[in-house]
């Protein structure tokens, strides 16, 4: 996905995306809410420990649901920090040195001075105008803050 030349953005910035946060929130929503009705309305041999299990299974698919609806891109003056699915990586603007993005992608790619390369999922290549403004931005602040060679 090619860049278009944008300016850095003011700091300090965030980027998430949109639907798949309202996806995976209204999910967890519908499901938390199905299986509280489904544990009052559950017919006998269900005692209450069954019911308590419904609601806990509801609520813990919820929790997976919110881990992938938490996940973004923070930029502050002192670096990125990276919130994933799972992680979070913090990581001092020195440190990064590029960010790409093929077509195709669900998110961009992160590389690191240690040799590492991380998945960005706070944005989503899903939402492909967003997604090439927030590369476009991110890479136009690793250019001015980090220490990243200008592309020619």
């Amino acid at each position: 996905m090619s860049e278009p030349a944008v300016p850095p953005p003011s700091l300090p910035v965030t980027w998430r995306p949109r639907v798949p946060r309202m996806v995976a929130y209204g999910s967890a929503a519908l499901v938390v809410a199905g299986a509280v009705i489904m544990a009052i309305f559950i017919s006998e041999p269900f005692k209450l420990p069954d019911r308590i299990a419904i609601v806990a299974f509801g609520g813990a698919v919820a929790y997976v649901l919110h881990l992938l609806g938490r996940v973004r891109v923070d930029a502050d003056e002192h670096g990125v920090t990276l919130v994933n699915a799972v992680r979070t990586h913090r990581y001092s603007w020195p440190e990064v040195l590029e960010v790409s993005m093929t077509p195709g992608e669900p998110w961009p790619r992160v590389d690191f001075s240690d040799g590492s390369t991380i998945g960005a999922m706070g944005i989503q290549g899903s939402e492909k105008d967003r997604a090439a403004r927030a590369v476009a931005e991110l890479t136009a602040l690793i250019h001015e803050r980090g220490e990243a060679p200008e592309r020619p």
